[in-house]
């Protein structure tokens, strides 16, 4: 009776004052070839996780008890708890905040009725369920009074010894039809302290200095520069990249190398591109127009003066077209370039296409290159000659 007193008088001071979101996540590495027969628990598996969970926190830090915990029965990718203002926590954060005063537990779960999770942020997406670590997002909410020292202890013992418990790895592995490398606990700091390290790892730490300015300060602007020597700046929500056109025209080496060289840097904007958009922050050119799957850099209208425009496709060994140039041909070989535009994955060509077709006014023909065409100056060019 006593027990059920404290925890009762606990959840009334819980509710009076101001509550502070701490978010922390359940790791599961899973042993390799293994995935998890499905993505989301139901409101009862949630409830049972979140008993267990509870428990593992407490045995860490017994001031947990004096906070709400909520806990979301989802199986999540880093990229889709990392996005701007960190939707998942955010929605969970507000459904916990929505249970009523007269709740008498401290742990809330939020699972799947009828097969769905009670809000769309909480449902994980299925590009990003075969990775080999499982993300379970859950939230500390604290009084603000306890809020500053409960977030020390957590950022101390879960780094230190934040394993999840022998019953809960246990209920995790029977439910999700899975075996274990480890499961432990992580505060969201952790989370994000262990992607840098894996960005830096495939040498893609530029990435990281954006994606840290998306999530943390997003008030403020950050520039950085590719491993390749493109400036990158986070600015206002998206990252504005140097147009590739510039970047080449600083580029030495002969004709041949450039063309090498520029190959390799549209494959390393197509990575950035596909990284960048998993965690919701789109990619634009400086200065350039609002497009969806490629960038566009344009020159200039139609001259009459000069044959039809034409779209030409340079390609590149391993990665297919790369870039879409739009050229008119004059008297004398001259070749009067107006856009140019590179598709950030397959799928996006035909839209490309399409919308330049359209934009100039001309058939969605493409005459493939087969290779980077650049001109005499070593610029992304056109033939001068006709094309059969």
């Amino acid at each position: 009776m006593l027990e059920f007193g404290s925890l009762l008088f606990g959840f009334v001071i819980v509710e009076a004052q101001t509550l502070v979101a701490l978010p922390v996540v359940l790791a599961l590495e899973l042993s390799a070839g293994d995935t998890p027969s499905h993505r989301t628990l139901s409101r009862d598996e949630a409830a049972e996780l979140a008993a267990l969970v509870a428990e593992d926190l407490h045995a860490l830090v017994p001031q947990v008890s004096e906070a709400r915990l909520a806990v979301a029965g989802a199986l999540f990718d880093a990229v889709e708890l990392l996005r701007p203002g960190f939707p998942v926590w955010a929605t969970l954060d507000e459904l916990a905040r929505r249970v009523p005063r007269g709740h008498l537990d401290n742990v809330v779960a939020f699972g799947t009725h009828e097969g769905h999770m009670p809000a769309q942020p909480l449902e994980p997406e299925a590009a990003f369920a075969d990775g080999p670590m499982r993300l379970l997002p859950m939230s500390l909410l604290a009084p603000e009074s306890l809020a500053e020292s409960l977030s020390e202890k957590l950022e101390v013992e879960l780094v230190g010894r934040g394993e999840a418990g022998a019953r809960t790895a246990d209920w995790l592995m029977r439910t999700l039809g899975v075996r274990l490398e480890h499961a432990r606990y992580l505060s969201r700091n952790d989370l994000l302290a262990l992607t840098c390290v894996q960005y830096e790892h495939v040498n893609l730490a530029p990435l990281w200095t954006l994606l840290e300015s998306a999530l943390l300060t997003p008030y403020r602007d950050e520039t950085t520069m590719s491993a390749r020597g493109l400036t990158l700046r986070y600015h206002e929500g998206k990252v504005e990249a140097q147009s590739p056109l510039d970047w080449l025209r600083h580029q030495p080496g002969d004709v041949s190398q450039r063309a090498h060289d520029f190959a390799g840097l549209l494959f390393e904007l197509r990575q950035y591109a596909a990284l960048l958009g998993a965690h919701h922050l789109p990619l634009v050119l400086a200065d350039g127009e609002p497009t969806s799957g490629y960038l566009l850099e344009t020159f200039g209208h139609t001259d009459a003066g000069y044959d039809a425009p034409a779209l030409y496709a340079h390609e590149a060994p391993g990665l297919g077209v790369v870039a879409v140039t739009v050229a008119q041909r004059g008297d004398g070989g001259r070749a009067r370039v107006l856009a140019h535009g590179y598709p950030l994955h397959p799928k996006a060509l035909g839209p490309l296409v399409s919308a330049l077709a359209d934009r100039y006014g001309i058939a969605s023909d493409v005459h493939a290159l087969g290779c980077i065409l650049l001109d005499a100056d070593g610029q992304l060019g056109a033939p001068a000659d006709a094309l059969h």
